[in-house]
């Protein structure tokens, strides 16, 4: 059994790989080396750049008249279509103290992130409450919620708005595909590998009490982060979720007998490792929300990065920044640790930095006003998932990607 990870007291070569700066620097080096025309994979075109910042502004505008653009959380996907799910959750909570309300919604938010990655383009979830028929993340969204809702992720008797290690490790993909609607006729990509995750968070709850306490609750973060006053910096948020959620992610690299996560290889830098850290920024994002209805002020979000996902990336694949040098690859399916998945989502991290101020800029705001978590928001996930409709009767993303249910 791997030995837990104290934030404070990383290996000085993990701790690099944990770095919003070095994730920055890695990516751009791939970024500039394609922009020298040096990529096996790419071609860049950054005149494009501006008709693309000028359509995430019209999307944001349209979804935020007001341009007052939440983080990119969790939370917006609950209330698809409009209907207040999470008002009629917090009601139910309403009667807990603030702490305890805090901890229940970092646990909502926590499994839901985690479930949250490419289900394929005909998987829906019908929501019994509403009778919609919903898919994609939302989809995923709403049926975590319901699954919360229920007491599944639960072990406390008559306590079921809660998340339990315990009764996490215990869970098995017939469950996981029950709460999900998983059939024949509703199939979904990365069903097993949704459950090994949850089934690995379970473990990881149980182990990491650095960072979730002797509760096994995602919620016990709350009591840690806040233990040392009410400001917390998003950088600290992040490393305790990356040493605490370390090893749930399946056959990934090691160092230093440490699991990396979302940290692959690319033989064109010198250091060789590229890290991103996609699910637990957007995990990261995904708990300010709940973290600051508890009491804490969370501080520096702008150092944590763009989310190099398939939305993002298909922006600038389908809004023409970025090329494929052999158009026939886009079709076959590639795995994450492809090269040319590690150079796409590079490329798509270092963009969305530089497309940031071009955003701004269409919107009459400055990069204070409307931080990179509220353009994501707005923004460029949005317009990359329009894009992919205009495009591509499915919506599928331009290049095929495999998902295990852990990464996209």
């Amino acid at each position: 059994m791997p030995e837990p990870l104290e934030p404070g007291r990383l290996p000085p070569e993990v701790a690099r790989l944990f770095s919003t700066d070095t994730i920055r620097a890695r990516s751009r080096a791939l970024y500039e080396r394609a922009r020298r025309g040096d990529s096996r994979w790419f071609v860049v075109d950054e005149s494009r750049l501006t008709q693309i910042a000028a359509r995430v502004a019209e999307v944001t505008r349209a979804a935020y008249p007001e341009l007052r653009v939440p983080v990119h959380g969790r939370y917006r996907h609950f209330d698809v279509g409009g209907a207040p799910r999470l008002a009629a959750l917090r009601d139910r909570l309403a009667s807990r103290p603030a702490a305890a309300r805090a901890r229940a919604m970092i646990d909502l938010v926590m499994v839901s992130v985690l479930l949250d990655a490419g289900a394929g383009a005909s998987w829906r979830y019908r929501d019994a409450a509403t009778g919609v028929e919903i898919g994609r993340s939302e989809g995923l969204a709403v049926a975590s919620l319901r699954m919360f809702e229920e007491g599944l992720f639960s072990d406390a008797p008559g306590e079921p708005l809660r998340v339990d290690g315990s009764k996490l490790s215990k869970l098995t993909s017939s469950d996981i595909a029950r709460g999900l609607q998983v059939s024949v006729d509703n199939p979904m990509d990365g069903l097993e590998g949704r459950a090994a995750l949850l089934a690995s968070l379970g473990a990881a709850l149980l182990r990491e009490t650095a960072v979730f306490g002797a509760s096994a609750r995602p919620g016990g973060l709350f009591d840690t982060l806040s233990s040392g006053g009410a400001e917390v910096d998003a950088r600290s948020l992040l490393t305790s979720l990356l040493c605490g959620l370390s090893e749930i992610w399946p056959g990934r690299l090691r160092l230093s007998g440490v699991s990396l996560g979302d940290v692959w290889e690319h033989d064109a830098l010198p250091e060789r490792l590229v890290p991103f850290h996609k699910l637990s920024q957007w995990l990261s994002y995904s708990l300010f929300e709940p973290l600051e209805e508890g009491g804490v002020t969370l501080t520096g979000g702008g150092a944590l990065t763009g989310l190099p996902e398939y939305r993002n990336g298909g922006l600038f694949v389908d809004g023409g920044a970025l090329s494929l040098r052999e158009p026939a690859l886009a079709s076959q399916p590639h795995a994450p640790a492809s090269e040319l998945v590690v150079e796409w989502r590079a490329c798509t991290l270092t963009l969305l930095d530089d497309l940031h101020p071009l955003v701004c800029a269409a919107l009459g705001r400055s990069t204070a006003e409307l931080p990179l978590a509220s353009v994501l928001e707005g923004g460029t996930w949005a317009t990359g998932r329009a894009l992919a409709r205009e495009r591509r009767a499915d919506g599928a993303p331009p290049i095929a990607i495999v998902s295990d249910g852990t990464v996209f």
